[in-house]
C-alpha cells in the first residue's frame, strides 16, 4: 500500500501545480503559458526517460516481443515529438482586437475615395440557390462604399440561373471554359477579370458579416501582411454534435483549432490562410504567381508561397461570417481528407516546409503536417496494444511494477490533460474529445497511407452542402470497426478471466484491464456517431424579440428563413390557419398556422409562465427575403455554444448510449 502511495506522488506533484498555480492565472498571458507548457514538457520528457531506460532498453531480444515493443515505444516518440511541438506553439498567445480598433480609426479615417477597391470572389461548384443566395446577399450588403466594392461569383459548372438570380442581384457571374485545377484555377480566372488592390475569398456557403472589411482591411497599413484570416463559425450543428445529441451542450469540432490553436500560430508569425473568411493583398497573390495549383487545399499553399516572398498571414479572432459545417458524415470526411492529403502533399512541393525558399527552420517545423501523420496512427495503436496483449501475451514494453507505471503514465496523462482543460475549457473533455478522434481514425488513417505513398492524382471533392443533401445515412464502415474491435476487447476480457485459456500473467494485467475498459467506453461514444440524425435545411436562430400575429402581440422566440415560433398568451385563439405575421423592420407578410404546443416558461415579456407556441411557416421572396437573410446571417445571432455543461454531457451520452444499445 506504501508503495503505491508513493508512486501517486508525482501525479499530486501535477495535480497541486495546476490547482495552485495556471488555474489561478490568466490562460492568455504568454509568461503562463509558457510556464505551463514548460512544466508538462517537463513531465513528458521525464516519462520518455522513463520508458527508454527502464521499458525498452532492458526488453531481451527474444523475437517478436522485442520489436513490438521497440515497435510501439517509435510510435510513442513520434507522439511525443507532436506534443512538444504542441506545448511550444500553445506557449504563447496573442488577440489582435485591440490592433483592429487602432488600426481602424486610422485606416477609415481618410476620405472615402482614398479607400482601397476589393473585390470578392465567391467560388462555386455544385452548391444549390439556397445555400448561394447567403452568400451573395452578404457579400453585397458588406459595409464599404460600393463604388469600391464588387462581387464576383466564379460559377465553375456554367449555370444559366445562376447567370440570371447574379444579374438581377447586381453581382457579376463569372465562367470559364474548363474546370482545371479545380478551386484554385476559378479564383485564378477571377483574377483575371477583376482588378481590386484586396480580394475577400468566402465559400459559397459562408456568409460575411457586414463589418468584415471593416475589421480586416486595416491589418493592410503593414504592406508586409499577404492575408488576414478570420475564424470559421456555423449556423448549423455539425454531425458529431448532431449525432451525439449535443447541438446545444458541445461545441462544434472545429472550435478548438479557430479558437485556441489558430491564435496561437499567430503570435509565433506560422498562422495560414483556411481558404475561405479570408481576404489577401492582390500585390501578394500576383507575386506567387496566382493562387498555388499544385495542391488540393490552395489555402495552405497560398500562406507557404507568401512566406516564401516575405509575406506573412495575420489572424483576427472575430466573428466576422457565418457558414455551413458538413451536414452530414460524408461531408464531414470529404473535407478532412481533403484537408489531411492537402498537408501531407506539401512535403512533396518545391514551395512546401521542407524545400520552400526563404523559410525560416522554425516555419519549416511548424507548417510540417505533423498532426496528420501522428495523431490516427497513435490513436489506432492505443486501441491496437491491450488486444494484442489479451490474445498474443505480447507485452507492450519491459514491466517492472504497477506502482512504477502508476508513477511515470499517470502524471503524464493528468498533466496533459489538465492542460487540455486549462487553455480550452470550453471546447475540451478528454474522454468526448478521445471518442471524436478515435471515430474519425477508422477513415482517416488510410488516407494519411495512401497520401504519403501516391499524393496526387486524387482529385479535388467539393464537399457536399445544401438542398440534394439531406438524405440520412449510417456509416456501416466506421461502425464495423468500432463494433469488431469492442468484440475483440470484451472476448479477449473474458478469456483471460479463466485461468485455463489465459494468455496473460504477471503484474501488467490489471493495467491492461483498466486500459481496456476505457477503450471500451471510448468506442461506444464514437459509435453513436455513426448513426446520422434528421436535420432542417433552413437552420432556425434563437430569439426573443417582439412580433404580432393577427394584431395579437407576441415573442418571436425562434426563427429561420421559412419558419417563426411566436410566443402568444394562452387566452388567444386564431380562427384561420392562414394569419399575418409582423416581424420589427418588416411589412406584415402571409404566414401558415401549424402546430401549436404549450410551455410552462416565461416567454413572454409580459411575464406569464406558460404561453401558446405558434408554429407559422411562409415563404418569402425579392427583397423581403433578401432582408431576412441580412437580419438572420449577417452578425446580429449566432449559436456558438460559449461553456461546455459537463454534467449535461455525461448524462445525455449515458442515456444515448444505453438506449442505442438496446435498440441494437
Amino acid at each position: 500500500m506504501v508503495q503505491y502511495l508513493v508512486a501517486l506522488v508525482p501525479t499530486f506533484v501535477v495535480l497541486a501545480f495546476f490547482f495552485l498555480g495556471p488555474f489561478n492565472w490568466s490562460r492568455r498571458r504568454t509568461w503562463t503559458r509558457a510556464v505551463t507548457c514548460a512544466f508538462v514538457a517537463a513531465v513528458a520528457l521525464r516519462y520518455m526517460f522513463w520508458r527508454l531506460t527502464e521499458t525498452v532498453l532492458p526488453y531481451p531480444n527474444d523475437g517478436a516481443s522485442f520489436y513490438w515493443v521497440w515497435m510501439l515505444f517509435f510510435v510513442e516518440i513520434l507522439a511525443f515529438v507532436e506534443v512538444i511541438l504542441f506545448l511550444v506553439l500553445m506557449s504563447r498567445y496573442v488577440d489582435r482586437s485591440a490592433e483592429a480598433d487602432r488600426l481602424a480609426r486610422g485606416f477609415f479615417a481618410r476620405d472615402k475615395r482614398e479607400l482601397p477597391t476589393v473585390d470578392v470572389f465567391i467560388p462555386t461548384y455544385n452548391e444549390p440557390l439556397d445555400v448561394l443566395e447567403r452568400t451573395i446577399i452578404g457579400a453585397r450588403s458588406l459595409d464599404y462604399p460600393p463604388d469600391k466594392l464588387n462581387v464576383y461569383v466564379l460559377d465553375d459548372q456554367r449555370r444559366d440561373w445562376l447567370k440570371a438570380y447574379c444579374e438581377e442581384k447586381n453581382v457579376i457571374h463569372v465562367t470559364r471554359g474548363d474546370n482545371s485545377h479545380a478551386k484554385a484555377g476559378n479564383m485564378n480566372n477571377g483574377l483575371k477579370v477583376s482588378s481590386g488592390e484586396f480580394i475577400a475569398i468566402f465559400d459559397a456557403d459562408f456568409v460575411p458579416y457586414r463589418h468584415f472589411l471593416r475589421r480586416t482591411l486595416p491589418f493592410f497599413s503593414d504592406e508586409s501582411i499577404g492575408i488576414v484570416q478570420t475564424p470559421q463559425h456555423f449556423f448549423n450543428v455539425d454531425p458529431v454534435q448532431s449525432n451525439l445529441g449535443l447541438e446545444n451542450i458541445w461545441p462544434d469540432e472545429q472550435r478548438l483549432f479557430f479558437d485556441e490553436i489558430a491564435p496561437s500560430r499567430d503570435a509565433w508569425d506560422v498562422s495560414f490562410c483556411c481558404g475561405s473568411c479570408s481576404i489577401a493583398r492582390r500585390k501578394a497573390v500576383d507575386a506567387i504567381g496566382g493562387f498555388p495549383t499544385e495542391s488540393i487545399t490552395e489555402d495552405l499553399l497560398t500562406t507557404l508561397s507568401m512566406l516564401n516572398k516575405g509575406y506573412k498571414t495575420r489572424y483576427l479572432n472575430e466573428r466576422l461570417s457565418m457558414g455551413l459545417a458538413a451536414e452530414n458524415l460524408t461531408g464531414y470526411f470529404v473535407q478532412r481528407e481533403r484537408w489531411c492529403q492537402g498537408g501531407i502533399q506539401t512535403l512533396y512541393l518545391y514551395n512546401g516546409p521542407l524545400r520552400g525558399p526563404g523559410l525560416t527552420l522554425f516555419q519549416r517545423i511548424m507548417f510540417l503536417p505533423a498532426s496528420w501523420l501522428v495523431q490516427y496512427l497513435v490513436r489506432f495503436m492505443i486501441l491496437f496494444v491491450p488486444i494484442v496483449y489479451l490474445w498474443f501475451g505480447l507485452l507492450p514494453l519491459y514491466f517492472t511494477d504497477i506502482a512504477d507505471y502508476v508513477s511515470h503514465q499517470v502524471p503524464l496523462l493528468a498533466a496533459y490533460f489538465l492542460l487540455m482543460l486549462w487553455i480550452t475549457p470550453t471546447r475540451y473533455l478528454p474522454v468526448v474529445s478521445s471518442a471524436v478522434g478515435t471515430f474519425a481514425t477508422f477513415r482517416m488513417l488510410p488516407t494519411v497511407v495512401s497520401s504519403l505513398v501516391r499524393p496526387f492524382g486524387k482529385p479535388f471533392r467539393v464537399t457536399p452542402k445544401g438542398s440534394g443533401n439531406e438524405l440520412n445515412q449510417f456509416d456501416r464502415y466506421s461502425f464495423a470497426w468500432i463494433a469488431s474491435l469492442i468484440a475483440i476487447t470484451v472476448l479477449g476480457l473474458l478469456v483471460n478471466v479463466v485461468p485455463e485459456t489465459s494468455h496473460v500473467q504477471g503484474q501488467f494485467s490489471p493495467v491492461a484491464a483498466w486500459w481496456s475498459g476505457i477503450n471500451i467506453v471510448v468506442l461506444l461514444i464514437a459509435s453513436l456517431i455513426c448513426f446520422e440524425k434528421p436535420r432542417r435545411l433552413f437552420h432556425a436562430f434563437k430569439l426573443d424579440e417582439p412580433a404580432v400575429v393577427d394584431d395579437v402581440p407576441g415573442q418571436v422566440v425562434s426563427l429561420a428563413l421559412d419558419k417563426a415560433v411566436v410566443a402568444v398568451p394562452t387566452t388567444v385563439r386564431f380562427q384561420s390557419k392562414s394569419v399575418m405575421l409582423k416581424l420589427p423592420g418588416f411589412a406584415p407578410f402571409k404566414a401558415e398556422l401549424g402546430q401549436v404546443t404549450q410551455r410552462r416558461k416565461s416567454v413572454s415579456r409580459s411575464g406569464d409562465k406558460q404561453a401558446y407556441y405558434l408554429h407559422l411557416y411562409f415563404e418569402l421572396s425579392g427583397s423581403a427575403r433578401d432582408r431576412l437573410i441580412v437580419k438572420l446571417y449577417t452578425g446580429q445571432y449566432s449559436r456558438d455554444i460559449r461553456d461546455i455543461d459537463k454534467v449535461a454531457v455525461s448524462l445525455n451520452l449515458l442515456l444515448r448510449s444505453f438506449g442505442r444499445t438496446r435498440t441494437l
